[in-house]
């Protein structure tokens, strides 16, 4: 199967699973957690935010906000690996792939940090808490602005490549970070959901996977479609390097 056709049933794959696993959320699986309001209304202290309603709706929201975070970290990996590659073998082909990987890094980064926010109003009652998850996910989040803002002040195409490679490959590290720090350090505004007691049950976690798994598609499809762009572009610049000879 050439790249092209799976690149299409990949994002066929893509709506299908996520449309799915946000159908699911929203109409057949129950909060994981719910907070309730005290008898009087006016609602009660979690973690130290003040918090005035149920999260039922920041709840749903964990079910794009989660695969989206999820798909930030497997496409980052790419940075890393690609850069690693082109360390290693010196090509250039892999210093594009590096920079395409980091591309989709920051679209999911951004949806990451746009979801989190509104689950976080929503949730907490504020728009912002400096808590273990969030801080490394901001650090992570500056990180790939970072690595465009070295390539972008690199005007040497060889030294460019290395530094970028060097850097994704020590950005990365922060990834597998934010992922466990919650496991690693407890935090009861942001409490393990999956894989423990208490946590999502068989219809939450259905939703959950089936909206990841459209989510790395997604993920997949973008890196995809901007590979075959860059592939183009080479074409083009060679056949004008052709004509003009």
């Amino acid at each position: 199967m050439d790249k092209r056709r799976l690149t299409y049933i990949a994002l066929a794959a893509a709506g299908v699973l996520t449309l799915t696993g946000f159908l699911l959320a929203f109409f057949v699986a129950t909060p994981a957690q719910t907070i309730a309001t005290l008898s009087t209304g006016g609602g009660r202290l979690f973690g130290g935010v003040f918090v005035s309603h149920p999260i039922d709706f920041g709840q749903k929201i964990f079910y794009f906000h989660v695969p989206v975070a999820i798909t930030s970290f497997a496409v980052f990996f790419f940075t890393a690996y690609f850069g690693a590659r082109f360390l290693i073998t010196r090509d250039p082909a892999y210093d594009v792939k590096a920079r395409i990987a980091a591309e989709v890094t920051l679209i999911f980064v951004l949806l990451t940090m746009l979801t989190g926010d509104l689950w976080t109003r929503w949730a907490w009652g504020v728009w912002w808490v400096w808590e273990p998850r969030l801080t490394t996910y901001f650090i992570l989040t500056l990180l790939v602005v970072a690595y465009f803002v070295l390539r972008a002040s690199v005007d040497d195409d060889e030294r460019r490549a290395v530094y970028a490679a060097v850097f994704g490959i020590i950005a990365f590290i922060d990834a597998p970070i934010s992922f466990a720090i919650t496991r690693l350090v407890p935090s009861e505004l942001h409490p393990v959901v999956i894989g423990v007691p208490g946590g999502l049950d068989g219809t939450q976690l259905a939703a959950f996977l089936i909206a990841m798994f459209g989510m790395l598609a997604f993920g997949f499809v973008i890196y995809q479609l901007r590979w075959r762009e860059e592939r183009v572009k080479e074409r083009i610049e060679a056949l004008k390097s052709a004509l003009e000879d």
